[in-house]
């Protein structure tokens, strides 16, 4: 099983325009970053050009979009860039913005997309670390009816339901079923405004730099023609009937259910604050900035708790490695045959499991009363596995054996006792030279990591 890369753009771009709350003359520039960075964003116009590391606990205001700040550092209207760049699977970006807030350009993620894709990715050496949702997670705002729901699955979907208090727009519901969709289905979905809102906006110092090209305008309830026309000259627009509802942008609707669509944008750019890219099915019911930081940083929680996650084991499949075939590559034999079968390997990584039974020999005096299995034994099956997953690199790995050279940083965090089903995954660190590997353990029970170790190995030919 291949392990995927983490990946971040091959070279820098910049993008230009006015802030839709400042009207500022903004440039946004995106940067490749090293592996494990994340995204980061810089505001090169504050005395030591700051970074704040873009996660959701940073978020500090989502009233009309995402602002995230620490300090006097404050950076506004991010969400459509953050929803670009982990829809597109850009891992680690430094992002550098002169100004407090990302341009609006055209009130979509279009752009963002076009450039990206023009720039290109290069993948990195990392493995991309996928957070995958086993259980059901949700956040509910009761007094707004707001709900985010996310449910296991192989991928990432969304799907967004959207109930506007208006009778101009009927509810809708928009869904994302495959994230390779995104730059034609999501991307260029407008973000919106009704006329009701636009005037508490501009009188409370906000949207200096809306208009009718980066902007669905919803005009549908009817106001007297004299304040219709204050508005307009307000925002430097032509005059409009005011007995006509409908949309007064100068761009045509892409779709009917684009402003739900524009939703789902918003709820990608917000999660993409969790830190990992998940696999899972969301179903966002009225969602907006603040539920979706809401549940981001639930699901930040999440990622503490688990920030290893055990691997997926299902009884039912076929093993890569059964019982038979670890005996034919590996020495040990009863008792100190520690690996029972293997569920997955790949060129990095490998994944074994071992059924611990109260007839464990070592259970005799370790101990009668309290069965408990040695930590040490749980290092050697560890070694055990990576001692199949180094063999698995070489020909003819039946003459050759692997031995401990060095143990390091070992953890134990909870017993094994009888009936526990371990699950052992092992990474190589680094490539194998000169017959030499470095590798990182993990032992789980459920969920749980009950010990870990780093670990120095050999490779011998038999002689």
């Amino acid at each position: 099983m291949e392990t995927a890369k983490q990946k971040t753009l091959k070279g820098s771009f910049s993008l230009f325009g006015k802030g839709l709350h400042t009207g500022l003359n903004l440039t946004v520039t995106f940067n490749p970053a090293p592996e494990n960075t994340g995204y980061r964003i810089q505001r090169i116009d504050l005395e030591g050009e700051p970074i704040i590391e873009a996660v959701a606990e940073k978020v500090i205001d989502t009233q009309r979009g995402t602002v995230i700040g620490s300090g006097d550092m404050r950076v506004s209207t991010i969400e459509h860039g953050m929803a670009a760049l982990y829809a597109l699977g850009i891992d680690n970006c430094l992002i550098q913005v002169n100004g407090p807030e990302f341009p609006i350009l055209d009130g979509s993620a279009a752009i963002y997309v076009e450039k990206i894709k023009e720039i290109g990715l290069v993948e990195q050496n990392a493995p991309k670390d996928y957070y995958i949702i086993r259980r059901k997670i949700e956040v509910k705002d009761e007094n707004t009816g707001s709900c985010i729901t996310l449910l296991p699955d192989d991928e990432f979907s969304v799907t967004a339901m959207c109930s506007f208090e208006s009778k101009f727009i009927n509810s809708q519901f928009a869904t994302l079923d495959n994230i390779s969709l995104f730059p034609q289905e999501i991307a260029p979905a407008r973000t919106f405004v009704f006329v009701r809102d636009i005037m508490p906006l501009l009188e409370a110092n906000l949207i200096k730099g809306g208009d009718l090209d980066n902007a669905i305008v919803i005009y549908e309830r009817e106001v007297p023609q004299e304040k219709l026309d204050h508005l307009a000259d307000f925002m430097n627009v032509p005059h409009m009937d005011a007995t006509k509802i409908g949309y007064i942008q100068h761009k045509p609707l892409l779709w009917e259910n684009e402003c739900t669509r524009h939703k789902l944008l918003d709820i990608i750019g917000d999660l993409a604050l969790i830190g990992k890219p998940i696999k899972g099915r969301i179903v966002a019911t009225r969602p907006g900035h603040t539920i979706n930081n809401k549940f981001a940083r639930l699901m930040r929680k999440e990622l503490r708790k688990h920030e290893i996650q055990a691997p997926i084991y299902d009884p039912n499949d076929e093993p890569v490695m059964d019982n038979n075939r670890i005996r034919e590559l590996l020495p040990h034999r009863y008792p100190m045959q520690l690996i029972d079968k293997v569920i997955s390997i790949g060129p990095t990584t490998i994944v074994g499991v071992k059924n611990v039974t109260s007839n464990e020999p070592f259970f005799m005096g370790h101990f009668p009363q309290e069965p408990v299995m040695p930590g040490v034994l749980q290092i050697e099956a560890m070694a055990q596995c990576g001692g199949l997953l180094v063999l698995n690199q070489v020909e003819e790995p039946e003459r050759w054996s692997t031995y401990f050279m060095r143990i390091d940083d070992v953890k134990f965090r909870r017993k094994v006792v009888p009936g526990d089903t371990l699950l052992f995954r092992v990474e190589l660190l680094q490539p194998v030279r000169h017959g030499v590997s470095s590798m990182k353990g993990y032992v789980f029970v459920g969920d749980q990591v009950v010990s870990e170790a780093m670990f120095t190995a050999q490779i011998v030919k038999n002689k």
